[in-house]
C-alpha cells in the first residue's frame, strides 16, 4: 500500500474544525451572492456550490456548468471566502482552475470509478491545490482508499475524506446509513488523513442534521460540509435536505467540540480494564468454539446436517432480548450473533469433511 503518511490539508482556513457550507447547486447568481452573504455574516469561511450535478436519470437539474464560476469567482472576490466545487472531469478540473477554485471535491459516484479516479489524478499531477474524496457509494473501505491513492501518487499531497454515507437497499431513517466503522478504520488506516462530516447526504432531511453533525465531532472528526441555501424549500436539487444561514447558525452555536484528553492516567488505566476484557472475551469464544467442534463430532456419528435453523433463530432471539435489557443496541447484538455463528458453522464443517 501507498505510505499516505505526508497527507494533510492546510492552506484552506486554518481554524479547527472546518466548516464548508453553501448550496448544494448554484442555481442564479443572486441565489449564489445572496447565500455567501448570509453564510459569511454567520462565520463561515468556505463556501461550497455544485456546478456540475451529477444526476442518478437525465432529465433532472444537471447544474448550470462553467458559468457559476463567475459567480464563485464574485463571491471570492466580494466576501473574501475560500471556494469550493464539485468536479469530476479533467474538464472541470481545468475550468475549475483557471477560475481560481481554491477547493475540489470529487463525488461519490466519481470515487467508486478507478477509472474515473486515474483519470482525475492525471489531469491535477503537478497541482497543488486541497482536493476532498467523498467515500464511493457503496460500502467499501478499499475503493475509498484506492480513490485516495491514486491522488496521492499523482504527487497531491493535501487530501481530505468526506464521510457522506452509504447506499443501502434497507428502509431507515437516514438517506445514506452512516456506518461509522468505515470512517473509524479510514482514520486508524491513515492517521493524518482529515475526515469532513456530511450530515446533509447522510441524513438527508433537515432535521437530522444537528444530530449527525454532532456525533461527527464526537467521532474526532475534522469539519463538517453543509448544504445551505437562502430558500432551501424553492431549492432545485436535494431541497429537503439544505437549511438556511440562519439555521446553520444555531446548529453551529450549539455544537459540542470535544476537547483533546487532559487524565491520560485515567484513560489508559480504562483502556487497560478494555484490553483485560477484551483477553476474556477471546478465551470464551474460544471455548464456544471448541464446543461447536464437538457438536460438529455428534452431527457426523448421526448424519446430522450441520444447520438447525429452529436453534439458531431460538438463540438469536434470546440473545437479542438480553442485550437490549442490558443496554445494548439489537442490531449490535444481531451482528455478533451471526458472525459467531458463521464461524460455528465453519468449525463444524471442517470437522463434518475431516476424515
Amino acid at each position: 500500500m501507498t505510505d499516505l503518511a505526508s497527507i494533510t490539508l492546510p492552506g484552506i482556513d486554518n481554524t479547527s474544525p472546518l466548516m464548508i457550507a453553501g448550496p448544494c447547486s448554484a442555481e442564479s447568481e443572486q441565489q449564489i451572492i445572496t447565500t455567501a452573504q448570509a453564510l459569511a455574516a454567520v462565520g463561515i469561511r468556505v463556501f461550497r456550490a455544485g456546478v456540475w450535478k451529477p444526476r442518478t436519470k437525465p432529465g433532472g437539474f444537471e447544474g448550470v456548468g462553467s458559468v457559476g464560476l463567475s459567480w464563485l469567482q464574485r463571491v471570492r472576490r466580494e466576501m473574501g471566502m475560500y471556494t469550493a466545487t464539485e468536479v469530476a472531469t479533467p474538464q472541470h478540473i481545468e475550468e475549475a482552475l483557471n477560475a481560481g477554485i481554491d477547493l475540489l471535491w470529487i463525488g461519490a459516484r466519481t470515487s467508486a470509478s478507478p477509472f474515473a479516479m486515474q483519470l482525475i489524478a492525471d489531469a491535477l499531477r503537478g497541482v497543488d491545490i486541497p482536493i476532498l474524496v467523498k467515500n464511493p457509494v457503496n460500502p467499501d473501505l478499499e475503493l475509498w482508499i484506492g480513490a485516495i491513492e491514486r491522488l496521492y501518487n499523482a504527487g497531491l499531497r493535501r487530501i481530505g475524506a468526506i464521510h457522506r454515507g452509504f447506499s443501502s437497499y434497507e428502509t431507515h431513517i437516514y438517506r445514506n446509513e452512516p456506518q461509522w466503522y468505515i470512517p473509524i478504520e479510514l482514520r486508524r488506516r491513515i492517521p493524518t488523513l482529515p475526515i469532513i462530516g456530511d450530515p446533509s447526504h447522510i441524513g438527508g432531511r433537515r432535521e437530522l442534521i444537528a444530530p449527525l453533525a454532532q456525533e461527527a465531532m464526537d467521532m474526532g472528526f475534522n469539519g463538517l460540509i453543509i448544504e445551505s441555501h437562502i430558500a432551501p424549500d424553492t431549492a432545485l436539487s436535494d431541497a429537503m435536505q439544505q437549511i438556511t444561514p440562519a439555521m446553520l447558525q444555531e446548529i453551529l452555536s450549539q455544537l459540542v467540540i470535544r476537547n483533546e484528553v487532559v487524565n491520560t492516567e485515567l484513560l489508559n488505566d480504562l483502556r487497560r480494564r478494555i484490553d483485560s476484557l477484551d483477553n476474556e472475551l477471546i478465551d470464551l469464544l474460544a471455548r464456544r468454539m471448541h464446543i461447536s467442534r464437538e457438536i460438529g463430532l455428534y452431527k457426523r456419528e448421526y448424519n446430522m446436517p450441520i444447520l438447525q435453523t429452529h436453534r439458531y433463530d431460538e438463540i438469536l432471539s434470546k440473545r437479542v432480548a438480553q442485550a437490549v435489557d442490558l443496554h445494548m443496541s439489537p442490531s449490535f447484538m444481531k451482528s455478533i450473533l451471526q458472525a459467531i455463528h458463521e464461524e460455528s458453522v465453519r468449525q463444524q464443517v471442517e470437522i463434518l469433511n475431516k476424515k
